[in-house]
């Protein structure tokens, strides 16, 4: 008998991270690798919020806190949520996790029993199937498409659904495609959840902030008040304040959710860092004018890496609506053969290639559950995208 759990044969380390580490290993080694695999803003965080933490050092604040968060981090999430979304919540109906990723996982581990199901619109984050594995939990991929710019119709969402269904995970903007649904999108699809009243939905709205062009944001418990007590609405600092490394996710939702929440988290973590949430408690009540400055660099980004990838001859790289990705189809390069004799069967052989060929780090398409794709992460200079989108359509040009 293994000493192992066994659970653990459920799920399987995360891509993402593993090809960051991956190019870290070949630059250690001297490699110029451009690593566009990461979802980390290139940004500092903002003075203001630095200033907060320190001066919360400075004040001793640095003991345990209440498990799940501050009350003041509490109430400036209260009120964010109204601001920004016009969501009444009450500190009661909160809870403030070690980053983003903690609160999905405490929500699905505090819901899901054996045989449970969770519907997953595909291409996802690479955690949301293994996290409900691990939960104990079945995910049910509803494939989105490339011809519905990678986005789940109502059709799709209505046939996912079965009497075992307990979550809908939804992601707008997405990572990996940065697509975004509008109102009229979104409505369609609470109008099916409407129709379906076991099932709870799960919004990862961390990208928020980073919304282009004309697109707005939107959340489903706003587009649809009647799913308000069915909804456990997500966010975090780490991405829009590029707070990554503070590890500050929140969620809000019902009473009785967040308390179980809270149980798990007690169990396990316990409070989020002290420091960390002081310093969130300004990013979200202090000024938010350096936003749409960065999102001007973004989409400064996006455009340069859009307009220099859809020029490689059999790539497909449509144009998000928000976060800092983008999501290029390579169905016509599949089959081909790279100068040192690599066949591309596949996204992540063609990733595999790019990386030790041409010293270009991105993340594979069958690791977010849609081929054949890729991932680049734009959140980097400038320069270094000129130069990796450069090295792509060499690579790409070389292929025979």
């Amino acid at each position: 008998m293994s000493f192992l759990s066994a659970t653990l044969s459920r799920v399987k380390p995360s891509p993402t991270i593993a090809v960051t580490t991956k190019a870290a290993e070949l630059k250690a080694a001297g490699r110029d690798v451009i690593g566009l695999g990461a979802g980390e803003p290139d940004f500092d965080t903002p003075q203001n919020i630095k200033d907060a933490a320190v001066a919360a050092i400075d004040a001793g604040k640095t003991k345990y806190t209440p498990v799940d968060g501050i009350p003041e981090l509490k109430a400036a999430i209260c009120a964010k949520l109204m601001r920004d979304n016009g969501l009444d919540y009450t500190p009661q109906q909160v809870s403030v996790g070690t980053g983003g990723k903690q609160i999905l996982y405490n929500a699905l581990m505090a819901t899901l029993n054996p045989g449970d199901e969770v519907v997953i619109p595909a291409p996802y984050w690479v955690s949301y199937p293994d996290m409900v594995l691990l939960a104990g939990g079945e995910p049910v991929i509803a494939q989105a498409s490339l011809q519905t710019n990678f986005k789940l119709t109502p059709d799709q969402l209505e046939e996912a659904i079965t009497p075992k269904t307990k979550w809908l995970i939804f992601n707008s903007p997405s990572n990996p495609t940065g697509a975004g649904y509008s109102r009229e999108e979104l409505k369609a699809l609470t109008d099916v959840l409407m129709r379906h009243p076991h099932v709870w939905v799960m919004t990862d709205d961390m990208y928020e902030h980073l919304a282009y062009d004309d697109f707005e944001f939107c959340t489903p418990a706003e587009v649809e008040p009647a799913l308000y007590d069915r909804t456990l609405t997500c966010n975090g600092v780490s991405k829009a304040y590029a707070m990554t490394g503070w590890r500050i996710g929140y969620s809000a939702g019902p009473v009785e959710l967040i308390a179980a929440m809270r149980k798990i988290q007690s169990q396990s973590t316990s409070n989020p860092c002290s420091v960390s949430q002081w310093a969130a408690v300004e990013a979200l009540n202090g000024p938010q004018d350096f936003l749409p400055v960065n999102n001007e660099t973004f989409v400064r980004r996006r455009d340069l890496v859009v307009s220099m990838l859809s020029e490689i001859d059999g790539m497909v790289c449509p144009v998000p609506e928000g976060a800092f990705y983008v999501y290029p189809s390579i169905a016509e390069l599949i089959g081909k053969t790279t100068p040192a004799g690599t066949v591309v069967e596949n996204d992540e052989a063609f990733a595999t290639a790019l990386l030790e060929e041409a010293d270009v780090a991105v993340v594979f398409g069958a690791a977010f559950g849609l081929s054949p794709n890729f991932r680049v992460s734009y959140a980097t200079s400038d320069e270094a995208l000129k130069t990796a989108c450069a090295r792509i359509q060499a690579f790409c040009a070389s292929l025979t």
